[in-house]
């Protein structure tokens, strides 16, 4: 086995792994676990805002 089949061989396998996870992520299957991924910075919105600096230093 030389070297270039090798090379092509990798090539092959990096293409159908990048397929695999392309089916994957337009999958039905995997649509529910990315529309909680993608509402999960606002699930902390019970926190209080973060006051301006400037109004910190009026106030105190």
């Amino acid at each position: 086995m030389e070297l270039n089949d090798l090379r092509s061989i990798l090539t092959v396998l990096g293409f159908v792994c990048f397929l695999g996870i392309c089916l994957w992520a337009y999958s039905k299957s995997a649509k529910q676990g990315f529309d909680e991924a993608a509402q999960l910075p606002f699930t902390d919105d019970d926190l209080p805002a973060r006051k301006d600096p400037d109004q910190q230093r009026k106030e105190g």
